[in-house]
């Protein structure tokens, strides 16, 4: 009996433990995607202040 119940223990540790790493996983993906999303917008506000500086650059010339 006792036997019995500690295997039966020990495979619901197992399943939690599965469980539990698929959540991680998931949320190392969802972090991943976030960063990748955060890495897109920084480029493209990059983009935006270079061209920015060149329209600047551009006035200034035409203004002297």
């Amino acid at each position: 009996m006792a036997a019995e119940a500690a295997r039966t223990a020990s495979e619901e540790a197992r399943a939690v433990t599965e469980a539990a790493r698929h959540a991680v996983v998931d949320a190392v993906r969802a972090t991943a995607d976030a960063l990748n999303a955060s890495l897109e917008q920084m480029r493209v506000v990059e983009d935006m202040r270079r061209t920015l500086r060149e329209i600047r650059d551009v006035n200034k010339l035409d203004s002297n």
